[in-house]
């Protein structure tokens, strides 16, 4: 008797690499998470606000959460001047990534990913049998996208989406309001839908309003809670789009998503926007510095629109396990593509200060050996 195989798609499927801690290595080594100092993720390192975990306290897990999370997308719909019908919230910004292949995509389908770039627009394309075209900027241009070429690639394969971080993630690259109408027009011209990814879009110093830009019936923004509120362990992201793509996503998107915590915890950090917003505010400076000193040891270090940024040290794995060693972690950008770069996000000021020491105390020679974690 044959026994049925998975789809082609899912067993050629290369799945994707990502920052955070390892927990079996933890386990196996015998090392606790609250030993590690993570620079591998992009989280606002600043912490929920203590109105979130008062929140967390009083939610009822004997009961099935609202599948619609209804108060938390009028809340959000509120906030960016839309009709409820034109939100969608999800499981991190992660699952959103997956409902628009979902919806959108069917095997033998081309989309165009900006890049470099997150892998997971890659795999979930990929999942659903569609042919992957990868166009990305070059280090010489400090990573920007050629607008042009970028159109060019639009026109010459009329993809089914396009998909672009902005910021971008792991370039900290933020295109302006001008470049991105481009590229959606450029989309409008061949029926593409053009998926911008902003998870990261309230690091920036100056962000502007692409909500407007929805009316084109070509555009999905997908926005991130999990960074900017410090929610990573609870997962909340949402999907902003016209009436008909949304309820499309909807479709796609499995009962009870998302989990009664995750929206008592959003409904929570929403009550308290403005001081999220000061904290924001607060790590720009504290990212610059950071860029500086890491800049200042004769590291080649990346410009940046957000809370992190690019440091080329030759061979990022070695980087990142010479850290490792001493219970610091930084992201290796190999995944990206970049094997020669390591990719840190913005700590508190004291934290950043026991990586620059660590950095100085090894020196270059030494952040290229791998090693093994110590005391």
């Amino acid at each position: 008797m044959n026994i049925p195989l998975p789809r082609p798609a899912v067993r050629e499927l290369l799945p994707d690499e990502h920052g955070g801690l390892d927990y079996a290595r933890l386990r196996a080594e015998g090392v606790t998470p609250d030993e590690v100092l993570d620079f591998s993720v992009n989280s606002n390192p600043f912490g929920p606000h203590p109105a979130v975990r008062e929140a967390l306290v009083g939610v009822d897990i004997t009961r099935y959460p609202d599948p619609e999370a209804g108060r938390l997308r009028e809340r959000l719909a509120t906030l960016h001047g839309l009709p409820p019908a034109r939100v969608l919230v999800t499981n991190g910004t992660a699952q959103a990534i997956w409902l628009v292949a979902l919806a959108y995509l069917d095997p033998g389908d081309t989309v165009l990913i900006v890049g470099p770039t997150f892998g997971e627009y890659r795999v979930a394309s990929a999942l659903m049998g569609a042919t992957v075209h990868v166009l990305s900027a070059p280090e010489e241009r400090t990573f920007c996208p050629d607008v042009e070429a970028v159109i060019g690639q639009i026109q010459t394969y009329h993809p089914r989406v396009v998909w672009l971080c902005n910021p971008n993630n792991p370039t900290g690259v933020y295109l302006d309001r001008e470049t991105i109408c481009s590229i959606l027009t450029a989309c409008q011209g061949v029926g593409s839908l053009l998926v911008v990814d902003e998870a990261y879009v309230n690091f920036t110093d100056a962000p502007w309003d692409s909500i407007p830009l929805l009316e084109s019936g070509h555009l999905l923004i997908l926005r991130s809670m999990t960074k900017d509120f410090a929610l990573a362990g609870l997962r909340l992201g949402y999907v902003l789009g016209t009436e008909e793509s949304i309820r499309a996503l909807r479709r796609a998107q499995p009962p009870w998503s998302v989990n009664a915590a995750a929206q008592a915890a959003g409904l929570a950090a929403l009550d308290h926007l403005e001081e999220y917003r000061e904290t924001w505010r607060r790590l720009r400076p504290i990212t610059e510095d950071l860029r500086a000193a890491v800049a200042g040891m004769g590291y080649p270090v990346l410009p940046t629109a957000v809370n992190f940024f690019l440091v080329r040290t030759g061979d990022g794995d070695k980087t990142r396990e010479a850290l490792t060693r001493h219970r610091i972690l930084a992201r290796s950008c190999r995944s990206f593509g970049l094997p020669a770069h390591i990719r840190i996000g913005t700590r508190r000021p004291e934290e950043n200060q026991r990586l620059l020491g660590l950095m100085k105390r090894l020196g270059q020679d030494v952040l290229s050996r791998p090693s093994q974690w110590t005391g």
